[in-house]
C-alpha cells in the first residue's frame, strides 16, 4: 500500500450545474478529510450534495475546480490509478438481471485484470450471505440481497477505500446487522470505509468519524464523540413514590409531572446529577426509579441542519 494518511482528502471542490439555464449550484468549496482506516459517515438531507460527491469520486461527475485525492492519489493527474484504490455501492440496484451472483463477481474481476487464482469470489459470497443463491438470475434475488450483491461487486478487487451510498436501505432489521458486521470486518483487515445512511443510527453504530453537508457546504466535521458533545442537555426522569409540590428549585429544568413520573432537563455542564437528587432529597420527594436519556446524533444532526437552514 502507498504511503499516505487520508483515503479521501477535498479541498474547495466546487460543482455547479445548470437546470434550464438556471446555476444550481451541488457542491461549494467543499473540504473533507477521510483517515486512513476509519468509518467515515457522510451525512446531509436529500439534495444536500453527498451523492454528486460520490459521482466525483468515481469519476461520473466533473468537478468545476478543487482537488481531490483518493489513498494519496490525483484523480485529475491519475484517473485510472485513483478508481482501482476505491470500490463504490451506488444506492441504485442497478444489476444485469440475467446474470447469476458468480457471474458478476468473475465479470468484474476480469474487468480489473484479476487473474482467476486470486480472485474471492467465493469468500465474498459466502461473507454477504449470498452463496445459496450464488447460480440464481439477479432478476429473482430480493432487493436485499440485490443491495449485498452490490457491494460484492464493489469489493472484488480488494480496494484500499470502500465508498457505501445508502448500504442498508430496503434491508430488512438482520440483514442489515449482517451487513454491518461485515463492514466492520473488511474495516478491521485495514479497509477504509465511507458512508452516507439516512439511518441516523447506522452512522452511530458504526463510524469513528463524521460530516455533516447542506446545501453544498461542510457545516461540521469530526469524531463521533465530540459531535455528541456538542449538544449538551440531559433528560432525567424520576418515578415518585409519594405525594409531592414541584419545589421552586425545580423550575429552572423545565419539569414535567405527570401521574407518578416526573422529567427533568438539565445541561451537563452546568448541573450535575447529585444536585438535582438532593433537591428532591430535601424537599422530603422519595422515588424508586431513575432514568437519564443522553442526546443521540440525531439530535446534533438536526440542530445543525436546523441551523443551517435559517441562514440560507
Amino acid at each position: 500500500m502507498s504511503d499516505y494518511n487520508y483515503s479521501i482528502e477535498a479541498k474547495n471542490v466546487n460543482k455547479i450545474f445548470y437546470k434550464k439555464s438556471k446555476e444550481v449550484k451541488a457542491l461549494i468549496d467543499f473540504n473533507i478529510q477521510i483517515k486512513r482506516g476509519s468509518i467515515h459517515g457522510l451525512l446531509g438531507p436529500n439534495g444536500a450534495g453527498k451523492s454528486t460527491f460520490i459521482n466525483i469520486l468515481a469519476g461520473l461527475v466533473k468537478k468545476n475546480s478543487g482537488t481531490v485525492n483518493i489513498c494519496g492519489i490525483n484523480i485529475d493527474t491519475d484517473a485510472k490509478l485513483s478508481k482501482f484504490k476505491i470500490g463504490i455501492v451506488p444506492q441504485e440496484l442497478n444489476i444485469d438481471p440475467f446474470f447469476s451472483p458468480v457471474e458478476l463477481l468473475e465479470l468484474q474481476a476480469g474487468l480489473y485484470g484479476i487473474s482467476k487464482r486470486n480472485r474471492k469470489t467465493e469468500e465474498i459470497l459466502h461473507n454477504l450471505k449470498l452463496t445459496e443463491q450464488r447460480n440464481a438470475y439477479a432478476r429473482t434475488l430480493s432487493g436485499g440481497m440485490r443491495r449485498r450483491l452490490l457491494i460484492a461487486k464493489a469489493l472484488v478487487h480488494s480496494p484500499e477505500m470502500l465508498i457505501l451510498d445508502e448500504p442498508t436501505a430496503g434491508v430488512d432489521i438482520d440483514i442489515r446487522s449482517s451487513v454491518w458486521n461485515y463492514i466492520r470486518l473488511i474495516n478491521s483487515k485495514g479497509t477504509t470505509i465511507c458512508l452516507t445512511t439516512h439511518y441516523l443510527e447506522e452512522a452511530e453504530n458504526l463510524c469513528d468519524s463524521i460530516s455533516i453537508i447542506n446545501f453544498g457546504k461542510k457545516l461540521i466535521e469530526d469524531t463521533k464523540v465530540n459531535l455528541l458533545n456538542i449538544i449538551t442537555s440531559k433528560t432525567v426522569s424520576f418515578i415518585i413514590t409519594n405525594d409531592y409540590n414541584i419545589p421552586k428549585e425545580l423550575e429552572k429544568f423545565n419539569p414535567i409531572k405527570k401521574g407518578s413520573k416526573l422529567t427533568l432537563k438539565y445541561d451537563k455542564n452546568k448541573t450535575n446529577l447529585k444536585s438535582i437528587i438532593d433537591i428532591l432529597n430535601n424537599n422530603q420527594i422519595d422515588f424508586k426509579e431513575i432514568n437519564t436519556f443522553e442526546s443521540d446524533l440525531e439530535d446534533v444532526f438536526l440542530k445543525l441542519i436546523k441551523t443551517n437552514d435559517t441562514t440560507n
